[in-house]
């Protein structure tokens, strides 16, 4: 079975109310969804533009911000919910600070299911700007999601960084890893880029970049984004010869459409030039 999949490079705009903001994410949702693309991936803090709703004294403030946003929270759960189901596709909202309980954030990256159904993943480990400024806390389980085209994982930007985390979830049966990201200068995104590259050759599965573009002066937050969606694949027989099945222009807003088997990375592993995913143990017997 194949899916087609569309990764977003999605701008961050000055919203001038609850309703510009659901247009905005209608009109990209129909226009992935016209092309026929069944999984939809958003940036990370894609959401930070809502911030814009409530005034100067807010958006210019980190904590002010993470307080305002929970009040639109359930309407933005809503708006994805009723998106996925609309047109029947798996969304991939990017992430949102998610208040878990007093004075405690969470950077949440929700999974809506064409059912109606939701799912999460935390980010797991935290950047400087989350730990030392934004004062944003890490996750603390690592999951996966059952769906009908296969088990699908999240890695949420920075945590695509470290291999032990993709390499549970492949081996807890995931062929399709979504890395919502927002990086603020050419190195960190070429640093996720690798890190999904490295993770996709490693493991024989799928990982897919989707990233926040364009300046937000506005933002105390998000006011610099930098970045190309991708879709990267196993290096091997069957797939690209560089590992790269699609990517978009830096820094350009668009959807980047690809399609994928999932099935096929069994195949690698079995059949490959190399045996990366069964291999990975004999390290253990080296160090």
């Amino acid at each position: 079975m194949t899916v087609k999949i569309a990764t977003a490079q999605y701008d961050i705009s000055f919203l001038e109310n609850w309703q510009a903001y659901q247009d905005k994410i209608g009109r990209w949702v129909v226009e992935a969804a016209e092309q026929n693309a069944l999984i939809l991936l958003f940036p990370e803090y894609a959401s930070m533009e809502l911030a814009s709703l409530f005034g100067q004294a807010i958006y210019s403030s980190l904590s002010k911000q993470l307080a305002a946003m929970q009040s639109v929270h359930d309407d933005y759960i809503e708006l994805f919910k009723s998106l996925a189901a609309q047109h029947q596709c798996i969304i991939q909202s990017g992430s949102f600070p998610v208040q878990v309980e007093p004075g405690v954030y969470r950077n949440r990256a929700y999974l809506f299911m064409p059912n109606g159904t939701l799912e999460y993943q935390d980010k797991l480990i935290m950047t400087r700007f989350e730990n030392e400024q934004w004062l944003i806390h890490g996750g603390e389980e690592l999951k996966c999601f059952d769906t009908e085209f296969g088990k699908i994982a999240i890695n949420i930007c920075y945590d695509s960084e470290f291999p032990l985390l993709a390499r549970k979830q492949v081996e807890m049966g995931v062929n399709l890893i979504l890395v919502p990201s927002c990086t603020d200068t050419l190195a960190g995104f070429h640093r996720v880029k690798i890190g999904c590259q490295a993770r996709a050759l490693e493991n024989q599965c799928y990982v897919v970049q989707s990233c926040l573009v364009g300046n937000a002066p506005w933002s105390e937050a998000v006011d610099v984004n930098i970045g190309a969606a991708a879709i990267y694949t196993p290096v091997d027989r069957g797939f690209p010869d560089n590992g790269i099945l699609a990517a978009g222009d830096l820094n350009a807003v668009q959807w980047v459409f690809g399609e994928v088997s999932l099935s096929a990375c069994a195949v690698v592993r079995e059949q490959g030039q190399v045996f990366n995913y069964r291999d990975w143990p004999l390290q253990k017997a080296l160090i």
